[in-house]
Order: C-alpha cells, then structure tokens, then sequence
C-alpha cells in the first residue's frame, strides 16, 4: 500500500491548505476530520505546557511537525511490517514506507525538537528520540494492527492502550513463575510423549509451546472480567496439550488412550481418534473463580469447529446466561495455513456480528508455524498474513513473537481486554514453528530443509524463556533454578505414571437435561408417539397468526394473506405453511423453545411462510409467533447471510447447547446443502457415532422436480441415505401437512435427539390437494407410511409405491383414469425403515407387481437404498434414465420425461429404465 493510498487526507503538506484547516479546527474542532483534529489538539496542548517553549502554531511550524506526525501514523499504521515477531529467520521486506524521506524529512531533522512528540508521551523530544520511540513500540516483538478500522472509538482506545503500556509490561514475579510453570507442563507433556511413544501421531505443540501460557492467560483474565464459561474450538495440533494443560484431562487417560487400553464400548458407536475428541471441565482460576471449559470435538476438516463453537456458545448464552456475553467466551484457535485456505473462515467472521449469530466477540488465536503439511507461506497466501480476514471487520491483529513468552501473554491479556470492552472479535498471531513434520513420523527436511536446519539449533520457548529470567533480576534467576527442579520431577512423576486426581465437575442445566435423554433403539423408529394437540391450543396459534400490532401498515397484500390463514382454518384445508407455523406455535405454547435460520426464511424462499412481515413505513418487523402468551417459548428466526457451510455449522452448535429446544436450518433449495457437505458428513450424521454427541438439528431441503433445472430440483436424497446407518437420523419426504406439523413436534418429544433431514415441497405449497384437516392435528401422530385408502386390496393388481410430491402426478393419473386396480402408497419416512409397517403393508398387496417410482434419475433417489432391504427385493424402477446431472434445464423435455414417468406407472407392461 502506498502513502498516498493510506493517508489520502493527510498526504498534502501545503502550508496554505493546513493553514486553511487549523482555521477551520479553531472555530470548529469537530468540523475537520478525526485525524486532522487529533494533530491540532496535540500540538495545542504540547504548546500550552509550562514546560515547552509556548508559542503560537503557524504554518511553518505546523507544516514541518506535520510531516512528523505523519511518520508517527505511519508507524502505527505499517510498524508492524517491520516487526520482530519471527523467532526463527528474517522478515521478509514488505517495503513499509517507514525512512524519513518517505515523509518529507532528512538526517538534519532528527536533533530537532517536535512537540508533536507529546502525543506519544515524550516531553521536548527530537526526531531520533520519537523514533526510537516508535519502533520500540511498534517494531519489537508485537506487531499490531488497527488503524485500518474505521471506528474511532476502538482505534483510539487501542492506540492508546499500546502506546501507554509500551514501557509498563513488567509481570510481577507470581505472574512470571505461572507463565514458566505452565511452560513446563507443555514441554514436560511433550517431551514424555514423544520418548515414550516414538513415532506415534500426536501433532505436538512443539515450537509453539507458548499457546499453553496463552490459554491460561486468557481464562484467567476474562474470569476476573467476569467469565463463566469459555468454549474452546481447534483442530489436531497441539490438542493433546491443551486437554492435559488447559482442560485437566490426566495423563492416565491421554496415556491409555495412546497405548489401546481404553476399552471401546462399540454399543455407543465407533469412536474417534484421540486427537479430535472433545472435553468439558470445572476449572479453578488463580483468581479464585471456577469457570466451566469446553473443548468441541472436531473432524480432520480443519476449520470446521468454528461456526460450531460459535453455534454452542450463542446456545449456551440464551439458556444459561440470559443473553449476556460477558458470561461465556469463545476461543477458536487456527492453524495459519487453514485460517488463510478454508473459505469457512471468512464466513465464519462475516456472520459474527449478525443479529443471528453475534456472541459477543471471539478471540482468535493462530498458531503460526510458518507452514502448511509441506507448503511454504508464501505458497498459501495472497496475504501477507495469514489474518488478513480480520480486516473484514475492522478489528485489530495483534502479531507476536511464539518464542517471547511475556509478549505472548500481554497479547492476549490484551485481546482480553478489548472483546471484554467492545464485544468484538480480535485476532492474536503467533509467529512460531513445528519442530517435527506435519506428524511425528513424517520427515519436514524433504520440502523445508533450511528452514529445518533453523528449527534444529533453535531452544524451545521454556528455554528461552528459562534463560531470560537467569539473564534478569537475581529474584528471577533462583525462580528459573527452582522451577527447573520442578520440572525434573513433573517429568519423572510422568515417567513413573503417578497418577492424577480428576477434577470434579459439576453439570450445567443444558447437560443435566442431555443426561436425562438415552439412546434410541430399533424399536422407537417402528411407530411414532402421539403429538396431537387440542383444537383451543390451534385457535389460540390462529389468533396471533392472523393479528397485526395497532397501527402496523404492512402492504395490503399481507392483509388477503391474514385472510387465507382464517379462511383455511375454517374451511378445513390447512396447507403446508399454515401446519408448519401451527406446529411451532404448538411447541411455543408448551414453553418449548424454536430457532430456525437459514436464507430468506422469515418469508420463505417460496414466499409461503411469512413468519413476520414489514411495516412499510417503519420498516419494522412483527413476527407473528413471538405474541402468543407471557408464558409461551422463546421463538427466534433469522434471515442467514448467504452461505450454507458456516450456518449450518452454527446451527448444529445451537443444537448441541439446546437439547430440549426445536432447531431448524432452512436451504434456500435443496440443491445448495452440498455447499454444506462437510458439516452434514462431518458432524451432523456422524457425530454420535464418534463423539457420543446426539443432535436434534433439522433441515429443510427444498426439492422436487417443477422444470427448474439442474440446481433448483434435487437437494440429493441418496447422499443423505448412504449416511444413514444405525439409526444415526431421520430422513424424511412429505406429502402432507399434517405429517410436516407431527414430525416437527415428535422431534421434541422424544426423550433422545436425532438429526431430522426434510426434503421440503415446492409446488406442494400451493397444490389445492396438499391440504390437512384440523382433525388430523388434533387426532394422531406422525405417519411414517400412508396407505392408499382409495382402492380394495383384492382389486389391487400393481403396487406403486413412491415418496413425495411425485405422488400427487401419480394421483392426478389414477384419479383421471379411475384406476381401481393400482394402489399408490407413500413412504414418508425413508429412514430408519418403518420395518413392521412396511412388512404388513405389503403383506396386504402379496398378490400384486410392486414398483418403485422416483422422479429422480435411475442413479440418484432412494431406490438403490431401498434395496438395502429384503422386502424390497422384487421392485421394479421406473424413473428418469441415469444422468451426470440432477435434471433437464428445458423444460419442454421435463414435461416429456415427467409425463413418461407417470404413464410408465400405469402401462399395461412397465418400461425399465
């Protein structure tokens, strides 16, 4: 970047044009810019002290203490650049702008006296002095960034922060024997791992020790600001650590776990590695407070965590903390290769502060090894930092060097300090280094040898660390004796496997209600419990649905819907919108709460939902279900910004921290969830299997074949039905409102949690046949298979059966033709398999051909998942041929292929694709 680019409205030194300016300051400070008005005050004020030679600001003198003032910005702005935050090897030149004649000034200059140097707290200071100054300031081993934010506020309080504390970062002798005395524990846990397990995965910490001293800097300073709970995300490196020094898992447990004599309970599924687990304790602060810790359990998919950490956290603050994010605080620790590579970074930090999603700020915290697997920085980066992504929300970057273990925990400290103040998200990046390969057993120096050759002769962070102390103060010379006593004996007592007292734990609300849940068996999946509600509780959800706030002016369109909702009810043809909303509602009024989120659901994408609606004056929004009863549940819906990955990742936290609560991720169509591949395989139909963590995460699937192409047809059933394996979800494809209104309440009543994959109708939200009675919301319960009540079972020569909107083609046919003698039976609920139900049923129809028919292509849908299952074993397939792409993008041949699909079900001889 260029000065002319950076400081556009300071560039110009023309002595008529600052007069014209300090002109304008002296009547008016607030009318010149903020910066303009920040070099005026500060050379007012160094002019008005006793203890200067006074005077009068003219352009002359102006002029010249401009140029100075302008380097000043200039460090602030790009001292950073010239940082000495890399323990290892030299900066390469950024080209800063930072010499004199870059601003106007010479060699001659720097015995003058400016009193611009006030500002930094200098008295009567020359060029030379303020520049020492300045680069011890903002040149050592900290670097920070934030003058490229636009909020005055944050950027004043920060620079002020820095500046002033910049000569008073001296820790106290107790603060500097925690920081060695966790040191040792990182390096003792290290150092016991890789003698005792040579070779075995374990993605150490080494090099980047000082992340321990970090984390315990972190967690007791935001307890002493008044923190609860700190929920941690991070992947593999430096895991082990960070449960053993962090979290307080012992070293027996991490150790079994490394020798296989951790007994699999395989009845609670298959497990995880020992480096993705998660883990949750009760943690004593130095400052005396207990504060709750969190580490989220994580794939290999690096990043990943991060929308869910936020996801658990904005759960765990709207039941547990009132919506107070001074209680419970995330840290999402990055690798700087994922951090600058994975694309969930950027949404992740894009949707912080959104209504939706805010928690109050997170910290992050990279740990920056210079390296990705094998890739070299500069081969992983446009950037120059791998936390340029902050920059989107103008928040500061605080660069520190990993082996400067004081500057670590000032950093940090500091990052503390400011999420507290202004509840936004900050970014700490420690410079550090891997010692060993991307794994213990892999070899760096194939790609990286004169970076390896470095690393070999450089002392971890304990020792420089240990040798700074010894260089210091006597007092902290015998520390540094002391404590290396002490750690010979933690590395001993590790050796000898003395054992460790597990800390207690005392369970919050939300796990207290998790351990009240068990886990589902084959035989829950059979048939559904009654969630039939009573005619009142419907009329009730009525009343709120179709009132308006005094005075509200919605367009006039919204008054012929309130008229449809009315009319609907009476009339006894519910439809699809109106069971969904009566369904929360339903939930609401039993004080369950209902979050959903997704793109454009408030309305709905279809413009069928209308959860809220517009005033068109105000432009204020009234969401009809949030006035219900004092009593009633907490309804929360969000229009998403536009991205599946990190939403759905939030919304899969949220559900990890509401298990009593109905939560609801909406795909703008179907099509889009693979945008979302990694949460749904990853997390979501895996993550009991691994983690031993149930979810009750819905999502709705737009899908359904109307003519609309390859990308607004199929949101990919047979993807989600390769994934279902012990009963890990449901997965559902409905055809009526009723269903829609009793799988959504059974989702809550039932005492475990299972993930709910919908896939919504489009045309159905209209179709005059998709339509509900009132009866069938207050009799009954969730229909996993519907029969076809129109026809004999005696008369029944062919069975179609099918899932669906594809129904209602099928049905318009047999209707049209009087077919008696073909049945058309729904499968609603694909999976788990309604076993019994669907033996009986087709017990009935023994006698007749039985084919399956899908509007999908041959190699796409449900029928090659069908065929997991004996008695589907003599089906035959009628479907679109198999394609590359999920549907035809003309739709004159969508009329031809749909119309062939129907006939096909009901030719005298089927045609087989």
């Amino acid at each position: 970047m260029t000065i002319s680019q950076d400081y556009s409205y300071l560039s110009s030194s023309d002595n008529a044009f600052i007069d014209s300016l300090y002109s304008d300051f002296k009547k008016n400070p607030d009318s010149v810019d903020h910066s303009w008005k920040q070099f005026f005050q500060g050379v007012e004020f160094a002019l008005s002290r006793p203890d200067t030679t006074g005077g009068e600001a003219t352009s002359g003198n102006l002029s010249k203490e401009f140029k100075v003032y302008r380097l000043i910005q200039a460090y602030r702005s790009r001292g950073h650049l010239i940082s000495t935050t890399n323990p290892i090897r030299e900066r390469m030149n950024r080209f800063p702008h930072l010499d004199l004649d870059d601003h106007g000034l010479t060699n001659a200059d720097l015995e003058e006296t400016f009193v611009i140097g006030e500002s930094l707290g200098l008295k009567n200071a020359k060029l030379k002095d303020i520049i020492t100054h300045l680069r011890t300031v903002y040149c050592s081993n900290i670097g920070v960034e934030f003058m490229h934010s636009n909020d005055f506020e944050i950027r004043d309080w920060f620079q002020n922060k820095f500046e002033n504390e910049a000569k008073e970062r001296n820790f106290g002798i107790d603060k500097k024997k925690r920081i060695l005395s966790k040191l040792n524990e990182a390096v003792a846990f290290e150092n016991f791992l890789h003698t005792k397990y040579v070779g075995q995965k374990r993605f150490s910490l080494e090099g980047g020790e000082n992340t321990i001293p970090a984390l315990d800097a972190i967690i007791n300073y935001s307890a002493g600001k008044g923190i609860e709970e700190v929920v941690i995300g991070m992947a593999h490196r430096g895991r082990l650590n960070v449960l053993a020094n962090i979290m307080g898992k012992t070293y027996e447990y991490i150790f079994n776990e490394f020798e296989g004599q951790a007994v699999p309970d395989l009845t609670m599924g298959d497990g995880d590695v020992k480096y993705h687990m998660g883990y949750s304790s009760h943690v004593s602060t130095t400052g005396g407070q207990k504060v709750y810790l969190k580490l989220m359990p994580n794939p290999s998919h690096l990043e990943a965590v991060d929308a869910v950490v936020l996801g658990y956290v904005r759960a765990q603050g709207d039941s547990l903390y009132k919506e107070n994010p001074d209680k419970i605080l995330p840290i999402i620790i990055h690798g700087d290769a994922a951090l600058a590579g994975q694309g969930i970074c950027y949404e992740t930090v894009q949707m912080s502060a959104l209504k939706g999603y805010n928690v109050g700020g997170s910290i992050h915290f990279v740990i920056n090894n210079q390296i990705g697997f094998t890739t070299d920085f500069d081969d992983a980066r446009s950037s120059i930092y791998s936390t340029s992504v902050a920059r989107v929300l103008e928040t500061p970057i605080i660069h520190v060097n990993g082996d400067d273990a004081e500057a670590v925990v000032y950093a940090v400290e500091l990052a503390s300090e400011f999420r507290a103040k202004f509840h936004r998200d900050i970014f700490i990046d420690m410079v550090c280094y891997r010692k060993h390969g991307h794994n213990e057993s892999d070899e760096p120096r194939f790609t990286q040898p004169k970076f390896y050759n470095l690393i070999s002769k450089h002392a971890n962070p304990r020792e420089v660390y240990k040798e700074k102390l010894i260089e210091g103060k006597q007092i902290e010379a015998q520390l540094a004796v002391q404590m290396e006593e002490q750690f010979k004996n933690l590395l001993q007592d590790r050796f000898n496997m003395v054992k460790q007292k597990p800390l207690p734990y005392l369970y919050q609300k939300p796990e207290e209600e998790w351990k009240a849940f068990r886990r589902s068996t084959p035989k829950d999946f059979d048939y559904s419990p009654k969630t039939s509600v009573s005619k009142d509780l419907l009329e009730k959800n009525l009343q709120a649905l179709t009132t308006l706030p005094k005075d509200f002016k919605p367009i006039q369109k919204i008054d012929k819907l309130l008229e449809e909702r009315s009319r609907r009810f009476s009339e006894d043809k519910i439809d699809w919108a109106l069971a969904e909303l009566m369904s929360y509602g339903s939930l609401l009024q039993e004080g369950v709460n209902v979050r959903m989120s997704g793109q454009d659901c408030i309305r709905g994408t279809f413009s069928h939902r209308h959860a809220g609606v517009v005033d068109e004056q105000s432009n204020t929004r009234h969401i009809f279900l949030q006035n219900l009863s004092k009593e009633q549940g907490k309804y929360r819906i969000y229009n998403s910004l536009l991205s599946e990955y990190a939403v759905l990742g939030f919304e899969y936290g949220y559900s990890l921290g509401s298990p009593s609560s109905l939560n609801i991720w909406e795909a703008q169509f179907g099509d889009f969830a693979n945008g979302a591949q990694t949460i749904i395989d990853q997390f979501i139909t895996s993550g009991e299997s691994k983690w031993q963590r149930q979810s009750g995460v819905v999502l709705f699937l737009p899908h359904g074949y109307e003519g609309q192409g390859p990308e607004h047809s199929n949101a990919r059933p047979e993807r989600f039905l390769q994934l279902a394996a012990e009963w890990n979800m449901v997965v559902a494809n409905l055809t009526t409102p009723a269903n829609i209104f009793h799988v959504l309440r059974r989702q809550v009543k039932w005492d475990f949690r299972k993930p709910l994959v919908i896939f919504t109708p489009k045309s159905l939200l209209r179709h005059p046949e998709c339509v509900s009675s009132v009866k069938d919301l207050t009799d009954g319960s969730f229909q996993e298979i519907i029969d076809d009540d129109s026809v004999n079972a005696k008369d029944v020569k062919r069975l179609v059966m099918c899932t669906g909107k594809v129904y209602y083609d099928l049905k318009a046919k047999q209707v049209k033709d009087k077919r008696k003698d073909v049945a058309i039976v729904r499968l609603e609920q694909l999976y788990p398999m309604p076993e019994e139900q669907s033996w009986k049923l087709l017990e009935k129809y023994k006698n007749a051909e039985k084919v399956w028919v899908q509007e999908e292509p041959k190699n796409m849908g449900a029928f090659t998942f069908l065929r997991r299952y004996t008695q589907f074993d003599d089906f035959k397939l009628i479907a679109r041929k198999s394609s590359a792409s999920p549907a035809t993008g003309y739709s004159s041949v969508h009329a031809q292929e749909q119309a062939k699909i129907v006939n096909n079900a009901f030719a005298e001889k089927i045609e087989l694709v």
